[in-house]
């Protein structure tokens, strides 16, 4: 089945619903070790096999550390920028299931990773923020937390989070402007986000 499964998403270029689609076809074979053979497709040179290993990893990661790690480790080092949007949504399963609140500290660790692929895939997959569990009731710490960002060297986490603190801004402007206010614009790398973030 699994080499079938293979050679099928290998067809497609562009979506994840395929990849989505064979990931629980492998998961809910409980004959599988699911972790193995993540790990396994983490080494195939196919970016499609490598955003299938990255989607069963975010579903094994809340109940198991190792997978977490991958995500965290071999996962963020990928060059592939369909794998890293991959990794976003796994770590949004992750926070999903845990729950969001009780996911922060390991929110701020990846926040404050040295790889902008870490950092960008929690920026990036818990978007629109104030829409999930918990940042809904508190939309303040979530822009805060995306904030601590906004002078980071990448230039591609730095549009995410300006566009992750825009989409707050349409329903929480006051509370985007006071954070926004606190800026130093004297930074370009800042000023950039600055921009983004008020749509200029």
């Amino acid at each position: 089945m699994i080499p079938l499964i293979i050679d099928h998403i290998k067809q497609i270029e562009h979506g994840f619903k395929h990849i989505i689609d064979a990931g629980d076809q492998i998961l809910a074979n409980q004959d599988e070790s699911h972790l193995d053979l993540a790990l396994q497709f983490l080494a195939d040179d196919s970016y499609q096999v490598r955003m299938l290993a990255t989607y069963i990893l975010g579903i094994l990661s809340p109940t198991h550390p190792e997978a977490l790690l991958l995500l965290e480790t071999r996962v963020a080092d990928d060059q592939n920028w369909r794998v890293q949007e991959m990794l976003a949504k796994a770590f949004d399963q992750y926070c999903k299931v845990i729950g969001y609140g009780k996911s922060i500290p390991v929110i701020k660790k990846w926040l404050s990773a040295l790889n902008p692929n870490i950092k960008r895939a929690v920026t990036e997959g818990l978007r629109i923020w104030t829409g999930r569990p918990y940042f809904k009731d508190y939309p303040q710490i979530a822009i805060e937390l995306i904030g601590t960002n906004k002078s980071d060297d990448s230039e591609y986490l730095r549009k995410s989070v300006g566009n992750a603190l825009r989409d707050i801004s349409k329903k929480h402007k006051q509370a985007v402007l006071d954070e926004v206010s606190k800026w130093h614009l004297t930074d370009k790398k800042t000023a950039f986000t600055y921009r983004l973030v008020m749509g200029k």
